[in-house]
């Protein structure tokens, strides 16, 4: 990612108010971006959105992505150079317990989106954020490759999926690439792995289990304590996202489809791992217990193959697993004992830009 091409930018965020979203705000504002984000009210009590102060960087505008006239106009408004479409039900336990939910917002929200910008007719960026999640899960101990099939048991999985289907329908039915020339809308998917960073107070996710036990001096209960994820900070993900953008704008034609960004680290990180690491920056004793209760299934195994970004888009993952749990415990930790969010964030975003610098 080059502040040279985001500054003065035009870009528009759904989904801005969410943990992800409210990072990908601050790095764009930090880059001289101009965005507007269009999202439901922050969905935790607290929320990275709230207390970093997001919405006074950004020109907000709150509605659902299920409600495709609003979305329209406030997108018209806003006469973005670049979309980026977070918006989306995450969690995959709340999928089972609201699976209509979750199909309505992660693929209706995906074409009231597409929907939006072709309502536009103007040139135009698209990065519709899905998730590694997304591919039909074998059980594979090697990463999954943007070719390999798209599936998923669980109801989140699935929507995401349809969200995949969606965009290649847009793409190839409103904005082929062979007419390029005459639309100037680029669409591509980008699917990360498990995103960690400050500011995640959402339910039931790994992080803020984690840190929410730690402060009360108990063991974090873990599902699954032998799962493998491919963890990465949210910085790294989010200068994926920036770096696909930056290419489609390069060559839309070119660059358009599906992108992995996760780590680069070959050896397997499961949840329990990553607990313990946190421990060790954390006063805990005992780190976590295995929760003997019956939940819904989760797939154990999942990794992703992210050579494409790596070699066509000259994008790399700068913070190991051990770095970003580090750059993680320092930040609730500091945060805890009263530093502001929007500032410990600003700060992050500039020691990122100083590794990115240094690894270039």
């Amino acid at each position: 990612m080059t502040s040279n091409f985001w500054r003065g930018r035009r870009v528009f965020v759904t989904g801005h108010t969410g943990f992800k979203g409210s990072w990908l705000c601050l790095l764009l504002h930090s880059l001289g971006a101009r965005v507007a984000g269009y999202s439901r009210p922050p969905p935790t009590d607290p929320s990275l959105y709230t207390s970093a102060r997001v919405g006074e960087l950004v020109e907000s505008t709150t509605g659902d992505v299920l409600d495709l006239p609003s979305l329209s106009k406030a997108m018209s408004a806003a006469r973005p150079e670049v979309v980026l479409h977070l918006a989306a039900q995450s969690l995959v336990l709340h999928s089972y317990e609201d699976p209509v939910e979750t199909y309505s917002t992660n693929v209706i929200g995906t074409v009231h989106t597409l929907e939006a910008v072709r309502q536009l007719r103007h040139p135009c960026i698209v990065v519709n954020v899905t998730t590694d999640k997304c591919y039909e899960n074998q059980g594979w101990v090697w990463g999954y490759r943007e070719t390999d099939r798209l599936g998923g048991k669980d109801p989140y999985s699935s929507s995401k999926s349809c969200s995949e289907l969606v965009g290649r329908s847009y793409r190839d039915s409103f904005f082929p690439l062979a007419r390029f020339s005459a639309h100037g809308v680029a669409v591509a998917s980008a699917r990360a792995g498990n995103v960690i960073g400050g500011g995640d107070w959402t339910p039931r996710q790994l992080i803020p289990e984690v840190i929410t036990a730690f402060l009360q001096e108990r063991p974090v209960v873990l599902r699954h304590p032998n799962a493998v994820r491919p963890w990465q900070h949210v910085l790294d993900c989010l200068a994926g996202y920036l770096r696909l953008a930056e290419a489609l704008s390069e060559d839309g034609p070119r660059f358009s489809g599906e992108w992995n960004f996760g780590p680069h680290e070959d050896h397997p990180r499961t949840v329990a791992s990553v607990v313990e690491a946190l421990a060790a920056r954390w006063p805990v004793g005992q780190p976590w217990c295995q929760d003997e209760r019956s939940h819904a299934p989760e797939e154990l195994e999942l990794r992703l193959d992210v050579s494409k970004a790596a070699t066509a888009l000259g994008w790399r993952g700068r913070l190991s697993v051990d770095e970003a749990l580090g750059w993680v415990a320092t930040w609730y930790r500091d945060h805890h004992l009263g530093a502001n969010a929007r500032t410990l964030c600003f700060d992050q975003i500039s020691r990122y830009a100083v590794a990115s610098d240094d690894n270039t």
